[in-house]
Protein backbone atom coordinates (compact mmCIF):
# COMPACT_ATOMS: atom_id res chain seq x y z
CA UNK A 1 0.00 0.00 0.00
CA UNK A 2 1.63 3.73 -0.89
CA UNK A 3 1.59 6.26 1.64
CA UNK A 4 -1.00 8.00 -0.31
CA UNK A 5 -3.82 5.34 -0.16
CA UNK A 6 -2.43 4.51 3.67
CA UNK A 7 -3.09 8.56 4.01
CA UNK A 8 -6.98 8.05 2.71
CA UNK A 9 -7.43 5.01 4.56
CA UNK A 10 -6.53 5.92 7.44
CA UNK A 11 -6.73 9.95 7.71
CA UNK A 12 -8.91 10.72 10.73
CA UNK A 13 -6.57 8.51 13.16
CA UNK A 14 -3.44 9.47 11.81
CA UNK A 15 -4.24 13.51 11.91
CA UNK A 16 -5.41 12.71 15.79
CA UNK A 17 -2.02 11.30 16.58
CA UNK A 18 -0.33 13.28 14.81
CA UNK A 19 -2.00 16.42 16.58
CA UNK A 20 -1.05 15.19 19.27
CA UNK A 21 2.58 15.09 18.97
CA UNK A 22 2.40 18.39 17.60
CA UNK A 23 0.97 20.09 20.18
CA UNK A 24 3.04 17.73 22.88
CA UNK A 25 5.50 21.07 21.96
CA UNK A 26 4.23 23.30 24.38
CA UNK A 27 5.93 20.50 27.07
CA UNK A 28 8.51 19.56 24.82
CA UNK A 29 12.53 21.11 26.11
CA UNK A 30 12.91 23.33 22.50
CA UNK A 31 9.66 25.48 23.47
CA UNK A 32 9.91 25.69 27.12
CA UNK A 33 13.87 26.47 26.69
CA UNK A 34 13.05 29.93 24.47
CA UNK A 35 11.99 31.27 27.69
CA UNK A 36 14.87 29.98 30.15
CA UNK A 37 16.48 33.74 29.49
CA UNK A 38 13.18 35.24 30.53
CA UNK A 39 13.01 32.75 33.86
CA UNK A 40 16.54 33.68 34.70
CA UNK A 41 16.14 37.85 34.24
CA UNK A 42 12.85 37.68 36.06
CA UNK A 43 13.41 35.27 39.42
CA UNK A 44 17.12 36.15 39.62
CA UNK A 45 18.65 32.44 38.83
CA UNK A 46 21.43 31.32 37.76
CA UNK A 47 21.77 28.35 34.33
CA UNK A 48 22.60 25.67 37.39
CA UNK A 49 19.34 26.86 38.98
CA UNK A 50 16.49 27.33 36.03
CA UNK A 51 18.81 23.75 35.06
CA UNK A 52 17.86 22.60 38.66
CA UNK A 53 14.52 23.16 38.68
CA UNK A 54 13.70 22.07 35.25
CA UNK A 55 15.32 19.07 36.24
CA UNK A 56 13.47 18.42 39.37
CA UNK A 57 9.97 19.37 37.66
CA UNK A 58 10.53 16.69 35.47
CA UNK A 59 11.68 14.15 37.70
CA UNK A 60 8.85 14.31 39.56
CA UNK A 61 6.41 14.29 35.90
CA UNK A 62 8.82 10.94 35.29
CA UNK A 63 7.59 9.42 38.66
CA UNK A 64 3.81 10.11 37.71
CA UNK A 65 4.16 9.17 34.57
CA UNK A 66 4.10 4.81 34.77
CA UNK A 67 0.77 5.21 36.92
CA UNK A 68 -0.81 7.77 34.68
CA UNK A 69 0.62 5.98 31.48
CA UNK A 70 -1.52 2.87 31.76
CA UNK A 71 -4.69 4.89 31.90
CA UNK A 72 -4.01 4.50 27.82
CA UNK A 73 -4.46 0.45 27.73
CA UNK A 74 -7.37 0.83 30.34
CA UNK A 75 -9.67 3.79 28.99
CA UNK A 76 -10.83 4.75 25.14
CA UNK A 77 -8.23 7.12 23.15
CA UNK A 78 -10.54 9.86 22.86
CA UNK A 79 -11.05 10.00 26.62
CA UNK A 80 -7.45 9.99 27.84
CA UNK A 81 -6.92 12.12 25.13
CA UNK A 82 -9.38 14.82 26.00
CA UNK A 83 -8.25 14.96 29.84
CA UNK A 84 -4.46 15.62 29.12
CA UNK A 85 -5.15 18.03 26.22
CA UNK A 86 -7.24 19.52 28.94
CA UNK A 87 -4.19 19.43 31.54
CA UNK A 88 -2.09 20.27 29.01
CA UNK A 89 -4.13 24.27 28.70
CA UNK A 90 -4.32 24.75 32.09
CA UNK A 91 -0.71 24.62 32.46
CA UNK A 92 -0.01 26.73 29.50
CA UNK A 93 -2.04 29.32 30.87
CA UNK A 94 -0.73 28.86 34.75
CA UNK A 95 2.85 29.70 33.05
CA UNK A 96 1.11 32.86 31.64
CA UNK A 97 0.36 33.79 35.68
CA UNK A 98 3.30 32.29 37.25
CA UNK A 99 3.83 34.89 40.07
CA UNK A 100 7.73 33.02 42.07
CA UNK A 101 10.02 30.13 41.52
CA UNK A 102 7.82 27.21 42.83
CA UNK A 103 5.18 27.83 40.66
CA UNK A 104 7.35 28.37 38.06
CA UNK A 105 8.51 24.34 39.41
CA UNK A 106 4.80 23.08 39.57
CA UNK A 107 4.07 24.80 36.20
CA UNK A 108 7.02 23.11 34.32
CA UNK A 109 6.24 19.82 35.87
CA UNK A 110 2.52 20.02 34.59
CA UNK A 111 3.53 20.73 31.50
CA UNK A 112 6.43 18.39 31.19
CA UNK A 113 3.75 15.44 32.53
CA UNK A 114 1.17 15.97 30.22
CA UNK A 115 2.99 17.34 27.54
CA UNK A 116 5.80 15.64 26.67
CA UNK A 117 4.82 12.79 28.57
CA UNK A 118 1.14 11.97 28.33
CA UNK A 119 0.54 13.95 24.90
CA UNK A 120 3.04 11.98 23.46
CA UNK A 121 2.44 8.50 25.06
CA UNK A 122 -1.01 8.27 24.20
CA UNK A 123 -0.53 9.51 20.26
CA UNK A 124 2.30 6.22 20.65
CA UNK A 125 0.83 4.09 22.49
CA UNK A 126 -2.59 4.54 20.05
CA UNK A 127 -0.71 3.88 17.02
CA UNK A 128 0.93 0.56 18.31
CA UNK A 129 -2.49 -0.97 18.95
CA UNK A 130 -4.43 0.14 15.59
CA UNK A 131 -1.80 -0.57 13.37
CA UNK A 132 0.50 -3.55 13.00
CA UNK A 133 1.33 -4.64 9.06
CA UNK A 134 1.64 -0.90 8.67
CA UNK A 135 3.34 0.43 12.12
CA UNK A 136 6.09 1.94 10.45
CA UNK A 137 4.23 3.84 8.65
CA UNK A 138 1.64 5.08 10.77
CA UNK A 139 4.22 5.56 13.74
CA UNK A 140 6.57 8.32 10.76
CA UNK A 141 3.38 9.57 9.96
CA UNK A 142 2.30 10.39 13.48
CA UNK A 143 5.64 11.46 14.29
CA UNK A 144 5.69 14.62 12.16
CA UNK A 145 4.26 16.74 14.76
CA UNK A 146 7.48 16.93 16.12
CA UNK A 147 9.69 18.45 13.64
CA UNK A 148 6.57 20.93 12.53
CA UNK A 149 6.18 21.98 16.00
CA UNK A 150 10.05 22.57 16.10
CA UNK A 151 10.09 24.22 12.54
CA UNK A 152 7.09 26.75 13.56
CA UNK A 153 7.43 27.32 17.17
CA UNK A 154 10.59 28.94 17.64
CA UNK A 155 10.92 31.07 15.34
CA UNK A 156 6.69 32.60 15.83
CA UNK A 157 6.65 32.57 19.66
CA UNK A 158 10.16 34.05 19.75
CA UNK A 159 8.67 36.91 17.70
CA UNK A 160 5.90 36.96 19.28
CA UNK A 161 7.41 37.34 22.64
CA UNK A 162 9.34 39.89 21.35
CA UNK A 163 6.32 41.62 20.44
CA UNK A 164 4.38 41.49 23.20
CA UNK A 165 5.89 39.67 25.56
CA UNK A 166 6.83 35.97 27.18
CA UNK A 167 3.76 35.58 29.31
CA UNK A 168 1.29 36.29 26.15
CA UNK A 169 3.19 33.52 24.36
CA UNK A 170 1.97 31.01 26.79
CA UNK A 171 -1.49 32.60 26.85
CA UNK A 172 -1.71 32.38 23.37
CA UNK A 173 -0.26 28.71 23.50
CA UNK A 174 -2.95 27.92 26.00
CA UNK A 175 -5.82 29.15 23.60
CA UNK A 176 -4.49 27.10 20.56
CA UNK A 177 -5.01 24.12 22.58
CA UNK A 178 -8.28 24.85 24.49
CA UNK A 179 -9.99 26.55 21.03
CA UNK A 180 -8.32 24.23 18.17
CA UNK A 181 -6.72 21.43 19.15
CA UNK A 182 -8.90 19.82 21.81
CA UNK A 183 -12.27 19.69 19.75
CA UNK A 184 -10.27 19.08 16.76
CA UNK A 185 -9.10 15.66 18.25
CA UNK A 186 -11.77 14.82 20.22
CA UNK A 187 -13.88 14.83 16.75
CA UNK A 188 -11.29 12.49 15.13
CA UNK A 189 -11.31 10.15 17.63
CA UNK A 190 -14.89 9.95 18.24
CA UNK A 191 -14.88 6.68 15.70
CA UNK A 192 -12.44 4.01 16.93
CA UNK A 193 -10.35 2.43 14.14
CA UNK A 194 -11.17 -1.07 13.71
CA UNK A 195 -7.72 -2.79 12.71
CA UNK A 196 -8.18 -4.58 9.32
CA UNK A 197 -7.58 -8.11 8.07
CA UNK A 198 -4.21 -7.39 7.43
CA UNK A 199 -3.17 -5.92 10.82
CA UNK A 200 -5.31 -8.95 12.70
CA UNK A 201 -2.60 -11.26 10.72
CA UNK A 202 -0.10 -9.55 11.54
CA UNK A 203 -1.15 -9.03 15.70
CA UNK A 204 -1.56 -13.04 15.47
CA UNK A 205 2.22 -13.20 14.49
CA UNK A 206 2.88 -11.18 17.09
CA UNK A 207 3.62 -14.41 19.30
CA UNK A 208 4.23 -14.02 23.01
CA UNK A 209 2.51 -10.86 24.84
CA UNK A 210 4.92 -9.79 27.66
CA UNK A 211 3.59 -8.08 30.93
CA UNK A 212 5.17 -5.20 32.47
CA UNK A 213 6.46 -7.39 35.03
CA UNK A 214 8.22 -9.82 32.45
CA UNK A 215 9.78 -6.83 30.40
CA UNK A 216 11.65 -5.34 33.77
CA UNK A 217 13.46 -8.26 34.39
CA UNK A 218 14.40 -8.61 30.67
CA UNK A 219 18.40 -7.51 30.41
CA UNK A 220 17.47 -6.31 26.46
CA UNK A 221 15.21 -3.59 27.60
CA UNK A 222 17.67 -2.61 29.63
CA UNK A 223 20.17 -2.43 27.00
CA UNK A 224 17.85 -0.88 24.65
CA UNK A 225 16.54 1.90 27.04
CA UNK A 226 20.56 2.78 28.09
CA UNK A 227 21.23 3.21 24.36
CA UNK A 228 17.87 5.63 23.42
CA UNK A 229 17.92 7.65 26.54
CA UNK A 230 20.82 9.43 25.11
CA UNK A 231 19.07 11.69 22.97
CA UNK A 232 16.46 12.89 25.43
CA UNK A 233 19.32 13.01 27.57
CA UNK A 234 21.90 15.20 25.36
CA UNK A 235 19.23 16.66 23.19
CA UNK A 236 17.56 18.49 25.98
CA UNK A 237 20.37 19.47 27.78
CA UNK A 238 22.05 21.07 24.77
CA UNK A 239 18.62 22.88 23.52
CA UNK A 240 17.99 23.82 27.24
CA UNK A 241 21.22 25.74 27.83
CA UNK A 242 20.79 27.27 24.10
CA UNK A 243 21.34 31.03 25.36
CA UNK A 244 24.97 29.36 26.83
CA UNK A 245 25.79 28.15 23.33
CA UNK A 246 24.53 31.20 21.77
CA UNK A 247 26.52 33.13 23.90
CA UNK A 248 29.84 31.51 24.07
CA UNK A 249 29.70 31.00 19.85
CA UNK A 250 28.74 34.62 19.39
CA UNK A 251 25.54 33.76 17.31
CA UNK A 252 22.26 35.64 17.64
CA UNK A 253 19.07 34.05 19.27
CA UNK A 254 17.01 34.27 15.78
CA UNK A 255 19.79 32.89 14.02
CA UNK A 256 19.62 29.15 16.10
CA UNK A 257 15.68 29.88 16.16
CA UNK A 258 16.51 29.51 12.21
CA UNK A 259 18.21 26.50 12.67
CA UNK A 260 15.22 24.61 13.55
CA UNK A 261 14.19 24.38 10.13
CA UNK A 262 17.24 22.31 9.38
CA UNK A 263 16.38 19.75 12.43
CA UNK A 264 12.69 19.59 11.21
CA UNK A 265 13.17 19.58 7.51
CA UNK A 266 15.77 16.42 7.82
CA UNK A 267 13.40 14.48 10.96
CA UNK A 268 10.66 14.83 8.91
CA UNK A 269 12.92 13.07 5.88
CA UNK A 270 14.44 10.68 8.35
CA UNK A 271 10.92 9.86 9.83
CA UNK A 272 9.28 8.86 6.56
CA UNK A 273 12.44 7.16 5.51
CA UNK A 274 12.56 5.03 8.86
CA UNK A 275 8.78 3.98 8.35
CA UNK A 276 9.34 2.33 5.57
CA UNK A 277 12.56 0.75 6.20
CA UNK A 278 10.60 -0.32 9.25
CA UNK A 279 7.89 -2.04 7.70
CA UNK A 280 9.95 -3.70 5.34
CA UNK A 281 12.86 -4.98 7.72
CA UNK A 282 11.68 -4.66 11.68
CA UNK A 283 12.86 -2.16 13.69
CA UNK A 284 14.89 -4.58 16.19
CA UNK A 285 17.08 -5.30 12.92
CA UNK A 286 18.05 -1.18 12.74
CA UNK A 287 17.72 -0.12 16.24
CA UNK A 288 21.88 -0.31 16.22
CA UNK A 289 22.12 2.58 14.13
CA UNK A 290 20.34 5.15 16.05
CA UNK A 291 23.02 7.20 17.80
CA UNK A 292 25.74 7.46 15.24
CA UNK A 293 23.68 11.35 13.55
CA UNK A 294 23.91 12.00 17.12
CA UNK A 295 27.50 11.42 17.75
CA UNK A 296 28.21 12.82 14.41
CA UNK A 297 26.29 16.33 15.70
CA UNK A 298 28.27 16.09 19.35
CA UNK A 299 31.99 15.91 18.00
CA UNK A 300 30.58 18.93 15.37
CA UNK A 301 29.69 21.20 17.93
CA UNK A 302 32.10 20.10 20.09
CA UNK A 303 35.14 20.94 17.28
CA UNK A 304 34.07 23.97 15.61
CA UNK A 305 31.70 27.21 16.56
CA UNK A 306 31.31 28.73 13.29
CA UNK A 307 27.34 29.73 12.71
CA UNK A 308 26.85 26.87 10.06
CA UNK A 309 27.40 24.23 12.99
CA UNK A 310 24.27 25.21 14.21
CA UNK A 311 22.81 24.37 10.94
CA UNK A 312 24.84 20.92 10.58
CA UNK A 313 24.08 19.63 14.23
CA UNK A 314 20.86 20.46 14.00
CA UNK A 315 20.07 18.44 10.62
CA UNK A 316 22.27 15.26 12.18
CA UNK A 317 19.64 15.78 15.05
CA UNK A 318 16.66 15.99 13.10
CA UNK A 319 18.25 12.53 11.21
CA UNK A 320 18.56 11.28 14.53
CA UNK A 321 15.43 12.09 15.90
CA UNK A 322 13.69 11.29 12.74
CA UNK A 323 14.75 7.22 13.03
CA UNK A 324 15.16 7.09 16.64
CA UNK A 325 11.47 7.85 17.21
CA UNK A 326 9.97 5.69 14.60
CA UNK A 327 12.24 2.85 15.68
CA UNK A 328 11.70 3.22 19.35
CA UNK A 329 7.95 3.30 18.56
CA UNK A 330 7.61 0.37 16.59
CA UNK A 331 10.02 -1.55 18.66
CA UNK A 332 8.15 -2.17 21.96
CA UNK A 333 4.63 -4.00 20.50
CA UNK A 334 7.63 -5.53 18.26
CA UNK A 335 9.42 -7.67 20.54
CA UNK A 336 6.81 -7.21 23.49
CA UNK A 337 3.45 -7.46 21.77
CA UNK A 338 0.44 -4.77 22.34
CA UNK A 339 -1.59 -6.45 25.39
CA UNK A 340 0.48 -4.34 27.95
CA UNK A 341 2.50 -1.95 25.67
CA UNK A 342 0.76 1.08 27.10
CA UNK A 343 1.82 -0.48 30.67
CA UNK A 344 5.42 -1.41 29.00
CA UNK A 345 6.06 2.15 27.53
CA UNK A 346 5.28 4.31 30.40
CA UNK A 347 7.64 2.71 31.81
CA UNK A 348 10.40 3.55 28.91
CA UNK A 349 8.68 6.75 28.32
CA UNK A 350 9.25 7.69 31.83
CA UNK A 351 13.24 6.91 32.00
CA UNK A 352 13.30 8.89 29.00
CA UNK A 353 11.61 11.94 31.16
CA UNK A 354 14.05 11.26 33.36
CA UNK A 355 16.97 11.14 30.99
CA UNK A 356 15.76 14.48 29.89
CA UNK A 357 15.32 16.17 33.32
CA UNK A 358 18.95 14.91 34.26
CA UNK A 359 20.50 16.12 31.15
CA UNK A 360 19.51 20.17 31.75
CA UNK A 361 20.12 19.68 35.19
CA UNK A 362 23.73 18.04 35.27
CA UNK A 363 25.05 20.32 32.23
CA UNK A 364 23.71 23.47 34.31
CA UNK A 365 25.92 22.18 37.48
CA UNK A 366 28.77 21.38 34.80
CA UNK A 367 28.37 25.46 33.76
CA UNK A 368 27.96 26.85 36.98
CA UNK A 369 31.03 24.81 38.07
CA UNK A 370 33.21 25.59 34.89
CA UNK A 371 33.55 22.41 33.33
CA UNK A 372 34.31 23.71 29.68
CA UNK A 373 31.08 22.97 27.29
CA UNK A 374 33.41 21.52 24.84
CA UNK A 375 34.04 18.78 26.64
CA UNK A 376 31.00 18.13 27.70
CA UNK A 377 29.77 18.01 24.26
CA UNK A 378 32.64 15.51 23.48
CA UNK A 379 31.73 13.46 26.36
CA UNK A 380 28.34 12.72 24.93
CA UNK A 381 29.74 11.53 21.60
CA UNK A 382 31.99 9.19 23.03
CA UNK A 383 29.05 7.63 25.22
CA UNK A 384 26.50 7.78 21.75
CA UNK A 385 29.49 5.16 19.92
CA UNK A 386 29.82 3.17 22.81
CA UNK A 387 26.10 2.59 22.87
CA UNK A 388 25.77 1.74 19.04
CA UNK A 389 27.79 -1.44 20.66
CA UNK A 390 25.57 -1.71 23.23
CA UNK A 391 22.17 -1.60 20.79
CA UNK A 392 24.02 -3.95 18.25
CA UNK A 393 24.27 -6.53 21.26
CA UNK A 394 20.87 -5.73 21.97
CA UNK A 395 19.48 -6.58 18.37
CA UNK A 396 21.38 -9.92 17.71
CA UNK A 397 19.50 -11.37 21.23
CA UNK A 398 16.22 -9.73 20.12
CA UNK A 399 16.49 -11.40 16.36
CA UNK A 400 17.61 -14.80 17.85
CA UNK A 401 14.53 -14.42 19.83
CA UNK A 402 12.20 -13.71 16.97
CA UNK A 403 14.13 -16.87 14.73
CA UNK A 404 13.34 -18.92 17.66
CA UNK A 405 9.47 -17.82 18.34
CA UNK A 406 10.14 -16.17 21.58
Amino acid sequence: MSYLSFLKANGRWLLAAYLLTLFSGFGQTFFISLFAGNFREEFGLSHGDVGSIYMFATLCSALVLPWLGKTVDDYPTQLVAGGVMIGLALACLGMALVPGVWTLCVVIFALRLFGQGMMTHTSLTAISKWFSAQRGRAMSIAILGYPSGEAVGPIAFVALSLAFGWRTSWVVAAAMMALFALPLVLFLLSRERIPSDDDNRARVAEGRQWTRAEVMRDPVFWIVCAGILAPPCFGTAIMFHQAYLIELNGWTQELFASSFIALAVFAVASSLTAGVLVDRFTARKLIAFTLLPLAVGCISLATFSAPWVAFVYMALLGIGNGFATTLVGALWPEIYGTRHVGAIRSVAFALMVFASAAGPGLMGWLIDAGVPYRQQVTGMSIYCLLMVLGLWHASRIMRKRADSGV
